[in-house]
């Protein structure tokens, strides 16, 4: 009996050198988005058809010994040809088998797939393959599972969420607990996540299964996050639909600019605006880091730009130590000067230009 090749990378939408965690994302916003539940009754049977075929699909696909297999067709099958299950030892097939209707004598295997896959899984993995996908399916006392309720009401897990999170440098530099405002989802209390509410659509939540829903949360930041690093908030993501756990919310750091410093790595850069006979004496000056005030030694006959190191007043590192902070030396002369400065300053002058 010919059968029809299904193209597992197609239906998820997925590459076929996609990773475990690419071709997971993509299954479960495919699952959100054609679970039965969430469809009026005219489109419900396509629908779980649809969630049938991806279900199917990632059966395969998250099982790493079962897409080793599937992959072992070879890239002739990706046009979906037919072909029959008496093709075993074909030499695209690498020594994959296929099963026929006769090793499953008894009628077991219809009992256990009972529809909800395809020819083509069944002819090729054969009995007791299915082993559930991601708690839509249910035991049905055998070693199989039933792919009829695999097709219909199942716990679907709320989408993950991503957010942003502004913080201060100093913020994230010492960590600590931050309350935040978000906008995110709850299971519908009218419909209890179905979506429908007698014959039709829930009016509360627009047959979706959740409705919009504010909250402020308490984040715990890290000593030390870095700007476009995430902070998971555990269950704080979309509502799950038929019982199914809430997604996660994963919060994107922000960091504001700073009046003072700049962060550059694990280091703090700043700067030190000084005289002209600071730079050239040297002296003894306050700067400010994340920890407070400390003094700066200047040597003398310091140059414009020149950078002077603080060791350990930067970040926290990884290995629990910390970076450096580096004050770059900024010259300049006051505009407030007296009238013996400016005197100074220019017999300075008149002596530079007189050497000249």
């Amino acid at each position: 009996m010919a059968v029809k090749f299904q193209d597992y990378y197609e239906i998820l939408g997925v590459d076929r050198n996609a990773s475990e965690k690419e071709i997971k994302s993509a299954y479960r916003k495919l699952a959100r988005k054609w679970h039965p539940d969430l469809h009026p009754p005219g489109e419900k049977e396509k629908a779980e058809e649809q969630f049938k075929k991806i279900n199917e699909a990632y059966e395969v696909l998250k099982d790493p010994e079962k897409r080793k297999r599937y992959d072992q067709l070879g890239s002739d099958w990706k046009h979906g040809q037919d072909f029959s299950g008496s093709q075993q030892g074909h030499p695209d097939m690498g020594g994959v088998r296929f099963y026929t209707s006769g090793d499953f004598s008894g009628g077991g295997f219809e009992d256990i797939f009972e529809g909800g896959f395809s020819d083509f899984f069944r002819t090729f993995f054969g009995e007791g393959a299915a082993s559930g996908t991601a708690g839509t399916a249910g035991r049905t006392g055998r070693s199989g599972f039933s792919g009829r309720s695999a097709g219909r009401r199942g716990p679907v897990r709320g989408e993950d969420v991503e957010s942003e999170i502004e913080l201060s440098l100093e913020e994230a530099y010492q960590g600590g607990t931050k309350s935040i405002r978000v906008s995110g989802s709850a299971v519908c209390s009218n419909c209890g996540g179905s979506g429908t509410a007698g014959r039709g659509f829930c009016a509360q939540c627009g047959g979706t299964g959740a409705i919009p829903e504010e909250k402020t949360l308490e984040v715990r930041v890290p000593a030390g996050v870095k700007e476009g690093s995430r902070i998971r908030l555990k269950g704080q993501g979309g509502a799950g639909l038929g019982g199914g756990s809430k997604g996660d919310l994963y919060l994107k750091v922000r960091l504001r600019p700073h009046p003072v410093f700049r962060l550059k790595g694990d280091n703090i850069e700043t700067d030190a605006v000084i005289r002209p006979d600071q730079a050239i004496f040297g002296d003894k000056i306050p700067v400010q880091t994340l920890d407070g005030k400390v003094t700066l030694t200047v040597p003398p006959n310091s140059r414009r730009d020149s950078k002077l190191r603080l060791r350990g007043k930067g970040f926290p590192r990884k290995d629990k130590g910390r970076g450096d902070q580096y004050v770059r030396l900024v010259i300049d002369t006051p505009s407030d000067l007296s009238e013996e400065e400016k005197n100074l300053y220019k017999q300075l002058y008149e002596l530079r230009k007189g050497g000249e």
